[in-house]
């Protein structure tokens, strides 16, 4: 009996490997769900799917139902993404886009704002240069997070409501717990970190502006990590672990 088919467009997140050579694909699919299919052959060398199913294609499968995991029948590449998949540096600052689309994506579940952020995400990479992507990625994350129900509140005080000034050079009670700055008469009540006003001023254009904007806009490296490293903090409360890819991101010596 035939295996029911269907077509379906995925930004490849993660490959793990399965027997001999085949490929477990971890995909996020157009809808914003998670799919994991299984790619046969894959790491053969001859094989089509070698080069159309690493992470960070976006690709348009034909697949055929399974028992536990879908199979992959047909995959053709829609964006290759070669900018980002052939130099170290993007590389880097892409994958922590993946691996928190991977962590907070769900099987069934939709929501097509993960999939549409990262598509213009990536696209707009492509064509930065290092500083801009690492600005993109810091963008996409606290993006990804919005979308997730985990948008934090950079402006307004997770304790009362009230609005908190962001004074140049001040350095402001940040809450990862409770997802977002706090006043004064708030703080001692919270589990807070000083966090500098700057990053909350540059995560609020982060959370405003389109990927376009940030691409063409101005980029301060030091600002997108303070940004990185805030993201990672409210991952670590949220999410429950830290991003692996990004702690490289951090370490490696690579900007």
């Amino acid at each position: 009996m035939a295996q029911p088919t269907y077509r379906q467009r995925a930004l490849v997140l993660r490959r793990t490997k399965l027997g001999e050579s085949d490929l477990i694909l971890t995909m996020l699919a157009v809808d914003g769900s998670q799919l994991r299919a299984v790619a046969k052959g894959a790491r053969k060398p001859k094989s089509p799917f070698a080069a159309r199913t690493e992470p960070l294609c976006v690709v348009d499968l034909l697949c055929a139902r399974g028992r536990s995991l879908d199979i992959v029948k047909e995959a053709r590449l829609a964006a290759p993404h070669d900018a980002l998949r052939q130099d170290i540096e993007a590389s880097a600052a892409a994958l922590p886009m993946l691996e928190l689309l991977g962590r907070l994506s769900q099987t069934g579940l939709e929501n097509p704002r993960l999939f549409q952020a990262a598509e213009r995400a990536l696209d707009a990479m492509d064509g930065a240069d290092d500083v801009h992507r690492v600005a993109l990625a810091a963008a996409h994350l606290l993006k990804t997070l919005a979308f997730s129900g985990l948008r934090p509140s950079l402006e307004v005080c997770v304790g009362c409501g009230e609005p908190v000034a962001l004074v140049d050079g001040a350095r402001l009670p940040f809450s990862a717990i409770e997802g977002g700055v706090a006043c004064d008469v708030c703080r001692p009540s919270l589990e807070t970190e000083l966090v500098d006003a700057a990053t909350l001023c540059w995560g609020q254009y982060f959370l405003a502006s389109t990927f376009d904007a940030i691409a063409a806009g101005p980029a301060d490296l030091s600002a997108s990590f303070a940004v990185l490293h805030l993201v990672q903090s409210l991952v670590r409360a949220h999410v429950g672990s830290p991003l692996k890819s990004l702690e490289f991101l951090f370490t490696s010596g690579l900007f």
